[in-house]
């Protein structure tokens, strides 16, 4: 798999960062709507390790950017790129999160309970079963059961979404796997939001209000370590808000005007 995709024209100082991890191809429709008039990048992120999508990242956008840019990033994708707006401070212009994951711990616990609280009685144990199948199975077989897993979450995630036409270009649960207990292991450690402190550009998180993913998990940390900091609450709005039927104008008009 290729590790870029181009839209709209030079000068590319946009960039859209997919989450996951391991979903990548997801933010295509956003970066469509922004390359309407603007040269947009959708790196996709193919290293197994935390600090490899950090670095395939940088180089991505070094090959091929006008920086500084302006970093578009949704849930893992937004945690990413805050690391690498940390780390290279003079490559970013402004960094945007969408849907960020927590940046603490206290309130992980919340996220899992959410979604299974959402999803029907029939669909409640499919979750469960299939979860627990994944640490037993060969990576191809894992493959479908983290996209069939993928499906009940967005389910969960979602508040009125339009009919589900993913663009996921493939499943890969063992870079899933790999890169999120590194983030997990920093997140733990407090080290995840005290990176925060290095980041010197505005920021900007969106969040819908019906995220599973608690709100004051992004607004909370971030706005104790961050100088330039805003929060924007999308209301009746769930993980993915280009999906959402309520939200899906207001979530672009945000975006376009944040992203001049």
């Amino acid at each position: 798999m290729e590790n870029l995709r181009k839209y709209g024209k030079p000068p590319f100082n946009i960039a859209v960062v997919h989450g996951g991890p391991g979903a990548p191809g997801e933010m295509a429709p956003v970066a469509r709507e922004l390359a309407q008039n603007r040269g947009v990048l959708e790196p996709l992120q193919t290293e197994e390790t935390m600090h490899g999508q950090i670095d395939e990242l940088k180089t991505v956008l070094e090959e091929n950017a006008e920086f500084p840019v302006i970093l578009i990033g949704h849930s893992w994708g937004a945690m990413l790129s805050y690391m690498l707006t940390a780390q290279e401070q003079s490559l970013v212009r402004k960094l945007i999160l969408v849907d960020s994951g927590v940046f603490d711990d206290k309130y992980a616990a919340e996220i899992g309970k959410t979604r299974i609280s959402r999803l029907s009685e029939e669909e409640r144990p499919v979750l469960r079963s299939l979860s627990e199948m994944l640490d037993y199975q060969n990576s191809e077989e894992k493959n479908g059961m983290f996209a069939q897993v993928g499906k009940l979450v967005l389910k969960a995630d979602s508040y009125d979404p339009f009919p589900d036409e993913s663009e996921v270009i493939e499943y890969q649960y063992d870079i899933y796997e790999s890169v999120w207990k590194e983030v997990t292991d920093l997140r733990s450690s407090g080290g995840l939001v005290a990176l925060g402190k290095w980041i010197r550009c505005p920021v900007v998180a969106i969040h819908g209000d019906y995220d599973p993913h608690p709100p004051a998990g992004v607004r909370d940390p971030l706005s104790q370590v961050i100088k330039d900091f805003r929060f924007i609450l999308l209301e009746n709005c769930g993980h993915t808000p280009w999906i959402e039927r309520q939200a899906k104008d207001r979530f672009y008009k945000i975006l376009r005007e944040e992203s001049e």
